[in-house]
């Protein structure tokens, strides 16, 4: 008897963990009711063709969510990095004269170091990460338009496309690239030391500092992530059409912060998951891309994401106060 019930047990093992999965990440039966739910009003929407499609429309946004994360988790907010999209995007094109990799390289550092200059003035100055980085922001999206102007920068070779057009089978090599990183993260944040440290830092950063944690180092360093997240972003969207504008990834830091924030990231810090992050933005690629099939405006988007993240953000708080 005993051996059957331990048989059962082993056998229900595999459910228990989704079934704890989903608690803790509810976003993802959110996500399960829309794949449900456009499902029955349109037949193309379970296609693998729209389906690596909404992958594929998930990884913009999400290049910049999984870099955020960290971030926010921190206690931190970065509202630069869609500005560092365009200009990473603008480098990216207009290097290409001094070879393909160098461009995509010299594209990425330059976000890398913004973000890291941003993590060293909130940390040293004592200043909200909030109006640092707003300020960031109108600075980085008017350098990019003082760079490339106000019209399109086209690239001269044809690698840039062609870099955007590799796939593996029905999956965009970029989609593919997006879900290791959301793995990388995962496991950054689960199991590391800084990873470790960037929870108990958002959560109570006087008894990190107390405790001996280098708290400077590990929010410097997660701000500077974020920035080379913001700059493949970046890469990714010039890949996309080989060419790059200045207005690149306006209102980009929005959505990702969205995205974060119904993933069941706290914005008091302390809290949060990549796998809730990664559904998130999988769930709301799944409703832009849904909405739009079934012939819908997308303005209804907006509303819908608007209501939610103020449900979320009183749920958050009371979440908090209990």
């Amino acid at each position: 008897m005993m051996s059957q019930v331990s048989a059962h047990e082993t056998h229900m093992m595999p459910f228990a963990k989704v079934i704890n999965v989903a608690k803790r990440n509810p976003i993802w039966l959110v996500l399960v009711v829309l794949i449900a739910l456009f499902s029955f009003q349109t037949p193309y929407f379970l296609t693998v063709f729209n389906l690596s499609n909404i992958l594929y429309q998930a990884a913009l946004i999400g290049f910049l969510a999984v870099g955020l994360t960290p971030v926010l988790i921190n206690g931190n907010v970065d509202l630069s990095v869609g500005a560092m999209v365009a200009l990473s995007a603008c480098l990216a094109v207009s290097l290409q004269h001094i070879g393909f990799v160098p461009a995509l390289v010299i594209a990425v550092l330059a976000c890398t170091c913004l973000g890291l200059l941003n993590g060293i003035i909130v940390e040293y100055t004592g200043v909200n990460s909030f109006i640092v980085t707003l300020a960031a922001m109108l600075g980085v999206r008017g350098l990019a338009f003082l760079y490339a102007g106000d019209t399109s920068l086209s690239s001269p070779t044809s690698d840039l496309m062609e870099l955007g057009m590799m796939a593996v089978g029905p999956l965009s090599a970029t989609a593919i690239v997006f879900v290791i990183f959301v793995v990388v993260f995962q496991i950054m944040l689960s199991r590391t030391a800084h990873g470790r440290n960037t929870y108990a830092i958002g959560g109570n950063r006087a008894a990190c500092e107390n405790a001996g944690v280098h708290v400077r180092r590990n929010v410097i360093v997660n701000f500077a992530v974020s920035g080379t997240m913001a700059g493949i972003a970046g890469v990714s969207m010039a890949a996309q059409l080989g060419a790059a504008t200045p207005s690149y990834g306006a209102e980009y830091e929005l959505w990702a912060i969205i995205a974060i924030v119904l993933g069941g990231t706290s914005l008091q810090g302390g809290r949060g998951t990549m796998i809730g992050t990664f559904g998130a933005v999988l769930a709301l690629a799944a409703l832009r891309n849904g909405l739009n099939l079934i012939q819908v405006s997308g303005f209804y988007v907006l509303v819908i994401l608007g209501l939610t993240l103020i449900i979320a953000l009183v749920l958050d708080r009371q979440f908090n106060r209990e």
